[in-house]
């Protein structure tokens, strides 16, 4: 008997597309419908007669070295796969820091190789409730939608009023089903570090088989000589991965390049989890030249430093209570005036980052920027009068 193609069959209004009863709804898993939505910063509006700047994405406003952008020009080779282990970037990373290079494992930014840790570490189990990660909040916006999209429950500690972490409190929180901890440090959006001799205390209260990540994302803007460095721990405690990026200190943002540190028992795991090919040849390319002039790179900090100074200072003489910064940004807890601020920043060309009626972050960008700011603070008559005012 000949076979009948589909081809053959006759139209019926019931087979067309759209036609007759509607089709089963396509519905994503339950998780999006309860997570938030990532607010990037916004770009500053046009206004006649001023330059615009952008102060509400936490970027350095410098540009590349010119020894990377001249790297980036002269790769010609995008139209192959870009070295799946990173090779030449792990290889320098390891000299840099002093480290092993089988310890680290790249990703797409720092977010990036956090996703890969959540990935391996914690997550919705077969039959099992989902495993718990503890983080401080307000932290790192992107921790809930990370932490969710891995199938994990959040379990959010607030932080101090200061804008630091509640270390005790988080201690607190760990349960069974703990299985990992993050710790932001700077802490974004507030600005305060974390110091070593807490931290170690911390990791004493938490049981080895909870992963503890110290994201160290601003690091390289950090002068608090007591502040904690997640290199130097990770040597010591199994169980700590450390998170950094080029993103910020390396003005690489736009090519998303970041790392994890940890000791093989957990790297092992990472690289099962680790997205092929998230760093192209490009990329690491301009991150390795610019590890190669890290003195360059580190002038440009301290002039951020500087400036991140002079900001922080000239607020306080206006009068106004800022929490400790230790990032490229200021927060200011502004409550229920957070996004007027914004919006008369907007009227000045400059565009920071509200977070509801919490507060304001504004993160450190070009001299005149940074003035212009200033100035709007001096005639904003809502001013802070607590550090952690409207933090929840």
């Amino acid at each position: 008997m000949a076979m009948t193609s589909i081809d053959d069959l006759p139209v019926t209004p019931s087979d067309e597309p759209g036609a007759g009863s509607s089709p089963a709804e396509i519905r994503p898993r339950g998780v999006l419908g309860k997570l938030p939505r990532y607010a990037a910063g916004k770009p500053p509006v046009v206004v006649e007669g001023l330059e615009s700047f952008k102060l509400s994405s936490n970027e350095n406003p410098l540009p590349p070295l010119p020894a990377v952008l001249e790297s980036i020009a002269s790769e010609t080779s995008i139209n192959r796969y870009p070295d799946p282990l990173t090779t030449a970037l792990r290889t320098e990373l390891a000299g840099y820091l002093g480290v092993p290079a089988t310890d680290i494992v790249t990703g797409a930014g720092s977010l990036g190789a956090l996703n890969q840790i959540l990935a391996t570490f914690a997550g919705q189990n077969d039959f099992d409730a989902p495993d718990e990660v503890v983080y401080a909040w307000r932290s790192f916006e992107a921790y809930p939608i990370s932490v969710g999209l891995a199938g994990a429950a959040g379990v959010q500690v607030p932080v101090r009023a200061d804008g630091t972490h509640d270390l005790e409190a988080m201690a607190a929180a760990i349960t069974d089903r703990t299985r990992v901890v993050l710790l932001c440090t700077p802490n974004n959006p507030t600005g305060p570090i974390l110091t070593r001799r807490e931290v170690v205390d911390f990791l004493a209260e938490v049981p080895p088989h909870v992963v503890v990540v110290i994201d160290e994302a601003y690091q390289e803007f950090v002068r608090r000589p007591d502040a904690v460095n997640g290199i130097a721990l990770y040597r010591e405690h199994p169980n700590v991965i450390v998170l950094r990026t080029f993103s910020k200190a390396h003005g690489l943002a736009g090519l998303r390049v970041g790392y994890s540190v940890s000791q093989q028992a957990l790297t092992e795991h990472l690289r099962v989890s680790a997205v092929p090919f998230a760093v192209s040849q490009i990329a690491e390319h301009a991150a390795v030249t610019s590890l190669r002039h890290i003195g360059e790179v580190e002038a440009r900090v301290q002039s951020i430093v500087d400036e991140r100074i002079r900001v922080v200072e000239g607020l306080r003489s206006l009068g106004w209570t800022v929490p400790e910064a230790e990032g490229n940004f200021v927060w200011l807890a502004l409550g229920e005036h957070s996004e007027d601020f914004a919006a008369k920043a907007g009227e000045r060309a400059l565009s920071v980052r509200p977070f509801g009626s919490e507060g304001v972050r504004v993160s450190i960008g070009e001299e005149a920027a940074n003035t212009r700011f200033l100035e709007l603070c001096r005639g904003y008559t809502h001013r802070p009068v607590s550090e952690g005012r409207g933090l929840k």
